[in-house]
């Protein structure tokens, strides 16, 4: 979904996206970022708790993608989950329209509790961020990328799977060229914490 058209209320907070592909490092850089001081709205958070133990949304699950996305105490096996849907292009495609706007609902509602609050800033952490359309929210986006070498070696090293699998879930994102031509602001995480730090707090200075 590409929606490039704002909608972001007059005399609101202000809200900056945060988004990169998988292996990038981008929950390393919301974590730092929070450290900082800075609210975070998390929309990976969001998910899980709409898919905790006890969510009506699981029955929906187990409907679309078969019962043994569930495990035996009747809670998500997200990995099961997500080795069908990256394998498969409209099972993802299904999952996405089950899941995206109950989450975008939760998000603005988040947002409009932080702004009554009297919060200036907040990060609005999506890692599908440009596909949801929920850039739209944003007045401006931070991208974090890596070399794709680097993003592989980490995911297999963090998930104990294969990098063929990890290619695959990279193929069916976005691609970092059309991330980075829409960002307002890149952080490289190709180089360690240190360097990854450095990148991070010149951006903030940009905010």
């Amino acid at each position: 979904m590409e929606n490039s058209e704002k909608v972001i209320p007059a005399g609101k907070c202000r809200v900056i996206g945060l988004t990169g592909g998988i292996g990038t490092g981008k929950s390393t850089v919301s974590r730092y970022l929070s450290e900082k001081g800075c609210k975070i709205v998390d929309a990976d958070k969001i998910a899980h708790e709409l898919t905790a133990e006890g969510s009506p949304l699981l029955p929906v699950l187990a409907e679309n993608f078969g019962q043994d996305v569930l495990c035996n105490d009747g809670t998500l096996d997200r990995k099961k989950l997500a080795s069908i849907v990256f394998s498969d292009k409209e099972k993802k495609k299904r999952l996405d329209e089950i899941m995206h706007g109950r989450i975008r609902m939760i998000v603005e509602q988040k947002i409009e509790a932080y702004a009554g609050e009297g919060e200036k800033t907040v990060i609005l952490d999506v890692p599908l961020l440009f596909e949801t359309g929920m850039d739209n929210l944003c007045e401006s986006v931070i991208v974090v990328d890596a070399d794709e070498e680097v993003r592989i070696g980490r995911v297999v090293e963090r998930d104990n799977t294969s990098a063929e699998l990890v290619k695959a879930r990279i193929r069916n994102q976005m691609s970092s060229e059309e991330k980075r031509r829409r960002a307002d602001f890149v952080i490289d995480n190709s180089y360690g914490l240190s360097q990854l730090y450095e990148n991070i707090d010149a951006v903030i200075k940009l905010f």
